[in-house]
């Protein structure tokens, strides 16, 4: 299946109210899982620098990948960007396929 990263950016204030936020973790985790129930999270990281958290995950497909990241915007994220992640085994496999070409 298919791997995506999610980053994701809160306001500057959504991260003052450690109860708050996790009440609001847990309401997105729960919306995800009812929207996407297909969607399997292999980690959630919390970051310092442009993102507040990272989170990879694997869905099915990019429309699925979607529905993800308009969830996280719809619970209060500010910004919230699902990238395309490739296993770097396989990587390396596409990248000596082109340079065979």
């Amino acid at each position: 299946m298919p791997m995506f990263v999610l980053m994701t950016r809160l306001a500057p204030g959504a991260l003052a109210d450690a109860r708050g936020r996790r009440a609001m973790g847990k309401e997105w985790i729960q919306r995800v899982h009812k929207v996407c129930p297909e969607v399997t999270f292999k980690a959630h990281y919390a970051l310092l620098g442009p993102y507040d958290f990272m989170d990879i995950y694997e869905a099915p497909d990019m429309s699925t990948a979607q529905r993800v990241s308009l969830i996280s915007r719809a619970e209060g994220a500010v910004s919230a960007e699902s990238w395309p992640a490739e296993p770097y085994d396989s990587f390396l496999r596409i990248l000596e396929e082109v340079d065979q070409a």
